[in-house]
Formats: C-alpha cells, sequence, structure tokens
C-alpha cells in the first residue's frame, strides 16, 4: 500500500511544503510515484519519517539526522538503542527545567535566562528584548519562531556571549573583504553569506536558502537592521542582501523564481 504527500502530512502532522522539502534535499524520497508523477510513499518511507521527526523533535539539524539515518554501520536496533538513551535524557532535562520553571518565567520572556547584569554585558544596550512583542506578532505562529524560543530558553550567559563573539568576528571579517573590494556575487562574500546562514540555522533555527533570501531583503528594507549592519561599514546592508541572494542561486535557489 502507497499513500499520497497529503495522506503522510497528515499521518505525521507536518505539513505537505515539509515533505516537499525533505524529498528535495534528499533526506526523505518517497519510493513511487503515480502515473501522473505525484508522490507515492510506503511503509518503508513512513518508518523512515518517524525516525526523521524523532531526531528533529531531539533537536538535530537536517544534515545530522541524514547522517545517522544513511551511517551504513547502523542498523534498526542501533537506532531504537540511540533513541531510547536520547530520550532518557531529555525526560531527565525537562524534568529539571519543569523544577525551574516557576523561578524563571519573567526570565523566559525572550528565552534568554540571564540576570539584569548578566544581559547588560552580553548585550551593552542592544537589549534583545526591545522588541519583543513585535517580533511575536510578526512570526509568533511561525515554526522558525517557535524553534528559535525553544532553543533560546536553554542558553547559558556563556552560549549567548560566545554567539555574540562569532557575530562580531564575522561582521569585522565582512568588512575586511568589502574594504578589498570583493564584489557580493563573489566566492568569498557568498562564502559568507553561506557561513551567516548556518550560524541562523546553528544558534536559532532551520534557515533554508529562501528563508534567508528573506531575510536579507529585511536587513536593507528595515531601517534598523539596516542601521546596525552599516554602523560596521556604510552599504554592508546591501552588499550582505546582495550576497545572500548570490549565494542562493549558487546552491539552486532563485529568490526571482519565488517572487
Amino acid at each position: 500500500m502507497s499513500y499520497s504527500v497529503g495522506q503522510v502530512a497528515g499521518f505525521a502532522g507536518v505539513t505537505v511544503r515539509t515533505l516537499h522539502h525533505y524529498d528535495e534535499i534528499g533526506l526523505l524520497s518517497p519510493s513511487g510515484r503515480s502515473h501522473a508523477g505525484h508522490r507515492r510513499y510506503d511503509g518503508g518511507d513512513l518508518d523512515r519519517l518517524q525516525q526523521i521527526l524523532f531526531y528533529r523533535e531531539l533537536g538535530f539539524p537536517l544534515d545530522q539526522v541524514a547522517a545517522l539515518l544513511d551511517d551504513p554501520d547502523a542498523d534498526p536496533q542501533e537506532h531504537l538503542r540511540r533513541q531510547h538513551e536520547l530520550l532518557s535524557a531529555r525526560i531527565a532535562e525537562l524534568t529539571k527545567m519543569a523544577e525551574a520553571v516557576e523561578h524563571a518565567m519573567e526570565a523566559k520572556k525572550m528565552g534568554i535566562n540571564l540576570t539584569p547584569e548578566e544581559r547588560f554585558e552580553v548585550f551593552g544596550d542592544k537589549d534583545p528584548e526591545q522588541y519583543a512583542e513585535e517580533a511575536e506578532a510578526r512570526w509568533g505562529g511561525t515554526d522558525a519562531y517557535a524553534e528559535s524560543q525553544r532553543r533560546t530558553a536553554r542558553y547559558t550567559k556563556a552560549d549567548w556571549k560566545r554567539m555574540q563573539d562569532e557575530v562580531a568576528d564575522w561582521g569585522s571579517r565582512y568588512d575586511a573583504l568589502m574594504g578589498e573590494g570583493e564584489p557580493s556575487d563573489g566566492e568569498r562574500a557568498m562564502d559568507m553569506a553561506e557561513e551567516h546562514r548556518l550560524h541562523i540555522d546553528s544558534w536559532f533555527y532551520e534557515c533554508g536558502y529562501k528563508m534567508h533570501t528573506c531575510l536579507g531583503d529585511m536587513y536593507v528594507q528595515d531601517e534598523r537592521f539596516k542601521a546596525y549592519y552599516d554602523t560596521m561599514r556604510p552599504g554592508l546592508a546591501e552588499h550582505v542582501r546582495d550576497a545572500i541572494h548570490a549565494n542562493a542561486r549558487r546552491h539552486g535557489y532563485t529568490p526571482e523564481d519565488a517572487a
């Protein structure tokens, strides 16, 4: 028996778009096609999807999920053993979090569990809660927002400081790159745009090329983001946006086609 993409989406509680994305990146390609060319999933495909969703629920990025599932030395029993260990660890972790929730409600408003002194030390006058209500109004119903909230709720002062240091290092290197006259569609600029995308993907939420190009556009269209990037170097916001678009095209996503 085989199932349509809509049926599988309903079974698994995911969107059809998510299944299309998994197919496009080779993470879950359906075993068959209908006479009309539509995707058809069999029992083995559903088993793989279940594994994918389990690892995703545990916070694994898609590339690591693919590596785990495609490991030629792993067998189904090994996956079950690994999942049991991860789930046990997750239960213990959630138990500790539940014990601390009552004391951390206010601090977790934006998922930043820091004292005022720590927050100032890490962020200075760039209070991450400054636009909290606006962010929730604009993106609160999205998977990316929920994922960002889930991840940042666990970050310590050291985590935030490390993330800020990575941002500062990236900005310094991008400023130098522009100073050397690198065009926005040059290899080094596109590589740094890809590094920027992976930074978001690693720290906040899964950031595909469509999402990344939308962010690049916002960096120019929203005066606050534009001012932030242009304080590094005048014109940097536009340069980064163009590099993001060029990098997306390099990886097969054409922003113009989606307009």
